[in-house]
């Protein structure tokens, strides 16, 4: 169980908004878009019954969404494993973004090999650094996120029922909101980068982990997982959900559906378009519409969104971590994770990001989360500017540029 948050390097220069956006073509509806089901979420997951509602799209657009309020976990759920024990278990997996990139199982050739790269995750009797970030801070500069859940935790999130064309697509940047799979998990894009935080957020073998509020969320397609472990050779198996790289696996905060990696025939599709969708018959059904497909390469999700999501359009009750909304008069006893790298352990942004906060007139805290949710590390300025009424001038004196490499 480990953590994820607003933990990655968001850098960003001037001309950085010029490349996080593609122009799309206008249009009301994406074509023969098909409705948000949700009598197809898992009764497991759910805290009240789902409901349809009126909402407003970013756009400014009146709306109805699907409305689901979802447990810290699905009841019955098993999750993990996450860090092993020591060298000689096997844990998760990750997604190591270094020398010898890949994605590796978490086990002793993976961590002997960062070890190699200065990295050392344990000592020197082969007992692995884990620590539970929400309720400790990590005293080394290497420790594998393992967080515990909190029972008490509700995740309330809107999904447009129809989807609606946006003019721009929005690119996922890292622990971008993707939206719900059908078991009831929220989805998130790609985890932070250990060379940025000194720390590994480890994800169980089903792609997901805990979040610093306590509560489970998946960084993959999980239900078409195993066939991206065939195609990295890695020796692992999602358990806790069904395999089937043709089915359902949720929907995107936009409303458009994500299926696993092949098509109504079983066939890969070989017409997806930048966010790794396209409009076909959607598996089961004589519908053509709109869809998302994942892919056999970590992560598998889609790589942006075409549609526009709505406003508010997820929350928690969580002390901690990504939307964190907790109730009135709540005693705070999570920690958020520490961020920006192991030479500054403590840091809860990158550096720049406080001076940057004080010139626009905002808390560091909001000026993180406006940034992750306009794509994190790729985020749409216009969208930050917008989120935080500031002008995007503004916004782009005052970020610090991005380090050259």
């Amino acid at each position: 169980m480990a953590f994820v948050a607003l933990s990655a390097p968001l850098w960003l220069s001037a001309c950085d908004s010029e490349t996080t956006s593609t122009e799309v073509p206008h249009s009301a509806q994406i074509a023969n878009a098909s409705q948000v089901d949700i009598n197809l979420f898992s009764v497991n997951a759910l805290a009240k019954q789902p409901e349809i509602v009126d909402c407003t799209l970013e756009n400014g657009d009146d709306a109805q969404c699907a409305k689901l309020v979802v447990k810290y976990l699905p009841d019955n759920l098993e999750i993990g494993p996450f860090c092993p024990k020591t060298l000689d278990d096997k844990g998760g997996i990750w997604d190591w973004d270094g020398t010898k990139a890949g994605l590796y199982r978490l086990d002793k050739a993976f961590l002997t090999m960062l070890n190699e790269q200065g990295y050392t995750f344990y000592d020197e009797d082969g007992t692995v650094h884990i620590v539970d970030n929400a309720t400790s801070k990590p005293t080394v500069d290497h420790a594998c996120i393992q967080v515990s859940e909190d029972q008490d935790v509700k995740i309330t999130l809107l999904i447009p029922t129809t989807p609606v064309m946006a003019l721009k697509t929005s690119r996922l940047g890292v622990v971008s909101k993707v939206g719900i799979a059908l078991a009831g998990v929220p989805i998130f894009s790609d985890a932070p980068s250990v060379k940025q935080t000194g720390h590994l957020p480890a994800l169980d073998t089903c792609a997901g982990h805990v979040d610093p509020g306590g509560w489970y969320h998946y960084h993959g397609t999980s239900s078409d997982i195993d066939t991206v472990y065939a195609h990295a050779h890695v020796n692992a198996s999602c358990t806790n959900l069904a395999q089937d790289p043709a089915a359902l696996f949720g929907y995107a905060f936009d409303g458009v559906p994500i299926y696993g990696s092949v098509d109504a025939n079983n066939v890969i599709p070989t017409d997806l378009d930048e966010c790794n969708g396209h409009t076909g018959v959607i598996s089961n059904s004589d519908i053509s519409a709109y869809h998302y497909h994942s892919s056999n390469e970590f992560p598998n999700l889609p790589k942006c969104l075409k549609g526009v999501v709505a406003k508010n359009n997820f929350s928690t009750t969580a002390q901690a971590g990504i939307g964190a909304h907790p109730p009135a008069g709540t005693k705070i006893t999570r920690n958020e994770p520490p961020r920006g790298g192991s030479q500054h352990p403590g840091n809860m942004a990158p550096p720049g990001f406080e001076q940057a906060a004080e010139k626009l007139g905002v808390s560091q805290q909001q000026l993180m989360q406006a940034m992750q949710d306009a794509g994190g590390p790729e985020a749409d300025l216009a969208i930050v500017a917008d989120k935080l009424n500031v002008s995007e001038a503004a916004l782009k004196s005052a970020l610090p540029e991005r380090p050259r490499r």
